[in-house]
């Protein structure tokens, strides 16, 4: 088959290297968004007087039936056209003839491909937003009917102090939240158009690249044809995003697992969500939060491939860039899987109260509002620290809580405690009294609820 770019070549490409060369392999999933880049072309080419209306009209309707085509299978794309812009226009010249061989006019496969991927990526944001907001919701809902559900915070995975359930949950949406921001952010740096500017240096031709601009959504063009074929700054900020939000994702993820676990027995993932053994009749494995954990190391793996693959590129395109492509459909589709499953798991998993409480309710989580007490008394805080820590360490030994200590025992640490001490540390008061911004009081936690709903009903 000869090459659409063989008239300087005099001898046919290696069959090992047409292999090598091909990306038709993955890039075949850019077809559409290399059709609406063409089709946006071809109008241009039109408007500008390159090519006749009519000329346009069969391109354009050509590309419309090509993509029909793709899309119910009739197509068999060629590793011998190399990449997906190829194989498009060997499809419209054999379907149309000399007209088609017009389209690539005042265009290369290097602004082509730039274009491509970024109308991907756009769309990919845009997607992943929706989901992120579905994926909020369903934090909310969670939260609305946990606003009581009271559980140990911790800190060094050691139980700090009583907290509730939508208190915990709702930091896992505004995890959410500035994912979705950093999202909106990208569509604003990187909304503009690569198209027209041609393999580096732009063309010759009197094209309208603010038209292009406009039929395809951006808000202006790229203003250096070096950069706007040269760079993937779009493509690894998107992988950088995807690894955060995976990192959230697996965050969660891990404490689902180890709250899954009899050890804890704080939640138990739904049978859908879940795998057994085939070995341990008994085991019910929290599967899909393990994949997900383990899933958000191979979208770090795909954002330092192609920050690796670009740092030594010179101005403009090189061949190494194709392989910007596998990276870029990985982590986005990966992080777009997560989320799609996280959103049910979530939504299905049964919650354990008691479990919960009786957790809060050991491991000494209200041993700062002892020492908080003692500083309302009049207590210096590091002595009501050092005080309340000698308490403690006398429970320890006698394996009792500080709210089975008698007033009698408490007086000969302190003599400014009374019977008042006992309303101060219980857990359910621990929470209540923490209603400041941000805090876990069933009070504030509805007052975050009503605030991302807003910025959700914003979005």
């Amino acid at each position: 088959m000869e090459k659409l770019w063989g008239g300087r070549f005099e001898k046919n490409t290696d069959s090992l290297m047409e292999d090598f060369n091909s990306s038709i392999g993955f890039d075949k999933k850019l077809y559409h968004f290399d059709i609406v880049g063409s089709k946006a072309h071809a109008t241009m080419l039109a408007k500008s007087g390159i090519i006749s209306d009519k000329e346009c009209k069969e391109i354009v309707d050509a590309l419309m039936e090509i993509e029909c085509e793709i899309e119910s299978g009739k197509v068999e794309f060629s590793t011998k056209n190399e990449d997906i812009h190829m194989n498009i226009e060997v499809l419209l010249t054999n379907k149309i003839g000399e007209t088609g061989k017009k389209l690539h006019t005042a265009r290369s496969r290097n602004d082509q491909i730039a274009l491509d991927l970024k109308l991907y990526s756009r769309d990919a944001v845009i997607n992943i937003q929706e989901l992120l907001k579905q994926w909020i919701k369903t934090l909310i809902k969670v939260s609305e009917d946990n606003i009581d559900t009271v559980m140990p915070g911790y800190t060094h995975l050691q139980r700090a102090q009583p907290i509730t359930l939508a208190h915990h949950l709702m930091a896992y949406a505004e995890m959410a939240k500035r994912d979705y921001l950093k999202l909106s952010s990208w569509l604003d740096i990187h909304d503009t158009n690569p198209l027209g500017s041609g393999a580096l240096a732009g063309t010759t031709f009197e094209i309208d690249r603010q038209y292009t601009t406009e039929l395809l959504g951006f808000s202006s063009p790229t203003l250096n044809s070096l950069d706007g074929v040269s760079d993937r700054d779009y493509a690894i900020d998107l992988l950088s995003n995807a690894s955060v939000g995976m990192m959230h994702l697996s965050r969660l993820c891990e404490e689902l697992i180890l709250w899954s676990s009899q050890e804890f027995g704080f939640v138990e993932i739904d049978d859908a969500y879940s795998t057994g053994s085939s070995m341990m009749p008994q085991k019910k494995n929290p599967d899909a939060a393990e994949l997900i954990r383990g899933k958000t190391g191979r979208v770090y793996g795909d954002l330092l491939s192609l920050l690796t693959t670009m740092k030594g590129i010179p101005l403009a395109y090189n061949k190494d860039m194709q392989e910007d492509k596998e990276c870029l459909f990985d982590g986005v589709e990966t992080w777009i899987k997560c989320l799609t499953i996280i959103i049910p798991m979530i939504k299905t998993m049964k919650i354990k109260n008691d479990n919960m409480y009786k957790a809060a309710s050991g491991g000494f989580t209200n041993a700062t509002d002892l020492a908080d007490y003692l500083v309302k008394k009049g207590v210096a805080f590091r002595d009501a620290h050092k005080i309340t820590g000698e308490i403690v360490l006398d429970c320890i030994y006698k394996d009792i809580t500080l709210e089975e200590i008698s007033i009698n025992e408490y007086k000969k640490y302190c003599d400014l405690i009374e019977e008042d001490v006992y309303g101060e540390i219980s857990v359910l008061s621990c929470i209540r009294k923490r209603n400041i911004v941000g805090g876990p009081s069933g009070e504030y936690v509805k007052k975050h609820i009503d605030i991302m709903n807003t910025f959700l009903v914003d979005k």
